[in-house]
């Protein structure tokens, strides 16, 4: 297997993973980098009831009946959780495309993955998922919502029906929710069988790696087993806790990005021979003449973006994943593409 391929982006417009364009404010630099400078570095960090946990429930409107599992981004819960139910005769199963880390974490756990592709709409193929659900009968099955690299938001009625039909482990995984503007939180205690994972890393925090597993307590005191002990270092919980009293700054900023979203979209709509899909995340899948040209052009004119075409030949066949930027940002993305589309 290759390694996680992380491009080089020097001196080009940063659009390929998705993260927030915007740095925090100089003054709450200036007050993060005081409230940092008085951490006991020469110690492990709290490992048990640390304040974050308490400021996080608040914060993010955690119910009190869910238990709270902290993790080095969501990439770590998700190869925790497949390691947890991992087992003989049992299997790890996504729509796909998808999450590439669920296939990843799957194989490094020596479990099979079975990946259900969706319809060429990217909605899901439901007697599909369900017959493979029945004939594979999968240990852990990931939804995410809304997908990447799709940008999709399924019906909760499909999900719903999936997750009556799995007979393990269903993880809905929300890492773009700050921009779907909707959450499986409020249904999570409605099935057993379901835990939910978020990230910070979108909302505006990507560099401190900070993901959380929040489900009923019989699931996370079991996963909890196979946490590494203080795998989630003193400054990323003392950086997450400090941002849990200024998630305003956050919020407003996923506020841009979701208008700049609409605004690529509609420009994208009017280029000959591009088409772009419907997204509820902070980026856009668009299909292009050639993928591997269009990327080349605009690395050219300095912006970074995802091609996507090998992670599917048949369904992202032509893609390129542009991730939603600046508004500055976002006119020099749409100006490249008007001058490819030529």
């Amino acid at each position: 297997m290759p390694a996680y391929p992380v491009a080089c982006a020097e001196q080009l417009i940063k659009l390929d993973v998705m993260e927030n364009p915007y740095e925090l404010p100089e003054v709450t630099q200036l007050e993060l980098g005081q409230h940092l400078s008085r951490l006991p570095l020469n110690r492990y960090p709290v490992a048990g009831n640390h304040p974050l946990r308490s400021k996080m429930r608040t914060a993010l409107q955690i119910p009190q009946e869910l238990e709270l599992m902290l993790g080095n981004g969501s990439d770590e819960l998700i190869h925790l959780i497949i390691q947890a139910c991992a087992r003989e005769g049992t299997c790890v199963m996504a729509p796909v495309p998808s999450f590439v880390m669920y296939a990843m974490s799957a194989q490094l756990n020596r479990l099979p993955f079975v990946g259900v592709p969706l319809q060429t709409d990217f909605s899901i193929d439901m007697p599909a998922m369900l017959s493979a659900i029945e004939q594979h009968k999968p240990g852990v099955l990931f939804l995410a919502y809304p997908n990447n690299p799709t940008g999709t938001l399924w019906p909760v009625d499909q999900i719903t029906r999936l997750i009556t039909a799995c007979p393990g482990l269903v993880v809905i995984d929300e890492a773009y929710q700050p921009f779907a503007e909707t959450s499986w939180l409020p249904r999570l205690s409605e099935a057993p069988n379901v835990v939910l994972i978020r990230t910070l890393s979108k909302l505006g925090l990507a560099g401190i790696r900070l993901g959380y597993l929040m489900g009923s307590p019989q699931w996370i005191t079991q996963l909890d087993k196979v946490r590494p002990p203080f795998n989630v270092n003193i400054l990323t919980q003392a950086t997450a806790e400090f941002m849990m009293d200024r998630l305003g700054v956050l919020d407003s900023q996923a506020r841009i990005l979701r208008e700049q979203r609409i605004i690529l979209f509609e420009a994208l709509s009017h280029l000959p021979g591009v088409t772009p899909f419907e997204s509820r995340s902070n980026f856009i899948l668009v299909r292009v003449p050639n993928a591997a040209a269009w990327f080349e052009g605009l690395k050219a004119r300095g912006i970074l973006v995802k091609n996507v075409s090998n992670m599917h030949p048949t369904l992202l066949a032509n893609c390129l994943r542009l991730t939603v930027g600046t508004p500055e940002q976002t006119a020099l993305l749409i100006h490249a593409l008007q001058e490819l589309a030529r």
